[in-house]
């Protein structure tokens, strides 16, 4: 098979979708590798390094498009990416359809056979592909926090693990994942006053086991959030249902009940966010006020340290990209039930029900899409 790597062209987006050890995997399985000339820059991955490796560099991301069977990219298509889809093409990417019609009306429209990264699941429900991800968005959105809650920025001036002398900031995280978790490692490790949110008991147990005492941990409600929200300076949205829209648990009236100046970092903004008063914000302007309260909503978090998480997203990536390429789409999926929960859209229809309830479509299952 030919895997193609474009360069990502999102905005301040710096990852790349495989690194040389990985492309070292792929030709020893006799496969070719296509890449952008420059794709791995900025991770700090030379072109030397891919071609020692038996990549294939090109000038133009239409060659990588046009030559490869298989696309594996970090980010969904961008609008100036549309044209270069076509039917028959696999696209292996972090998609969050849920979140955006605009490129899944194109995936369908161009029959491309899409699986993201982020609806991958495991029998016992965790998301491999979005695990490496999430961890690290969870242990940014303490140090963004921190910035965010630095007076320059609208903040309340407020140091997250206080002085001698001093009470340290109350940190509050909803959602007890991967991402919820890390965060709650880093600000309990940094001293501030954490507590942590989840309808899971189990995620929870995990959590208190890990820290003991160094956090509160609280069953996931309305009455907890919204006294944990208000009590807060930094509060932490890492709620996440696999490929639907997250679910909004912070209304704009309990955001405007928060203390002023306080900061709320919006992990789950890949999904739509889970505060009415989330949006869309980029590295260039990450934050913006409103409500009195400093929000941080970067849809790719992971990318401010590119490096790291193209090494960590490979690590997780190359064994389900080798699959697809020794095997072929349908037998690969065939075989392996979590890769099959990855396809979102084949052949003009939605094959992943959370996208389709998000846009009150049909769906036709993955199953169907097998053994049509």
């Amino acid at each position: 098979m030919i895997i193609g790597v474009p360069k990502e062209i999102k905005t301040e987006e710096n990852r790349v979708a495989v690194t040389p050890a990985g492309v070292t995997a792929f030709v020893a399985r006799n496969h070719k590798v296509v890449l952008q000339k420059g794709a791995g820059l900025g991770s700090g991955l030379s072109d030397r390094a891919y071609e020692a490796a038996g990549a294939i560099i090109v000038e133009s991301a239409k060659e990588v498009w046009e030559k490869a069977e298989m696309v594996m990219k970090v980010k969904e298509p961008q609008e100036s990416e549309y044209p270069l889809l076509r039917e028959g093409l696999i696209l292996f990417t972090y998609l969050h359809l849920a979140a955006n019609e605009s490129v899944t009306r194109a995936l369908l429209d161009r029959k491309v056979t899409a699986i993201g990264y982020e609806t991958i699941q495991l029998d016992d429900g965790s998301l491999p592909l979005l695990a490496p991800m999430s961890e690290i968005a969870g242990r940014l959105s303490i140090q963004v926090g921190a910035w965010s809650l630095q007076a320059e920025n609208g903040g309340r001036g407020i140091l997250l693990g206080g002085a001698s002398g001093v009470r340290p900031a109350k940190v509050a995280i909803l959602g007890a994942g991967m991402s919820g978790s890390a965060a709650c490692q880093v600000a309990a490790g940094m001293g501030a006053y954490v507590s942590i949110l989840d309808i899971n008991p189990t995620k929870l147990r995990y959590v208190h086991d890990i820290l003991g005492g160094h956090l509160t941990t609280l069953m996931s409600n309305r009455a907890n959030i919204e006294e944990e929200v208000m009590d807060a300076d930094l509060v932490i949205g890492s709620v996440l249902i696999p490929g639907a829209q997250a679910p909004k648990l912070i209304s704009r009236g309990l955001v405007r009940r928060m203390k002023p100046g306080a900061a709320f970092v919006d992990i789950s903004i890949d999904q739509g966010g889970c505060a009415e008063t989330s949006r869309p914000t980029t590295h260039r302007e990450p934050i913006y006020i409103e409500e009195k309260v400093v929000h941080y909503c970067v849809t790719n978090m992971p990318a401010i340290v590119p490096n790291t998480s193209t090494y960590a997203l490979t690590n997780a990536t190359l064994s389900y990209g080798l699959q697809l390429a020794n095997r072929g789409f349908v037998q690969a999926l065939a075989r392996d039930k979590a890769l099959a929960k990855g396809l979102n859209t084949y052949n003009g229809k939605i094959a992943h029900e959370g996208v389709a309830n998000a846009f009150n479509l049909s769906w036709t299952p993955a199953e169907q899409v097998i053994h049509s």
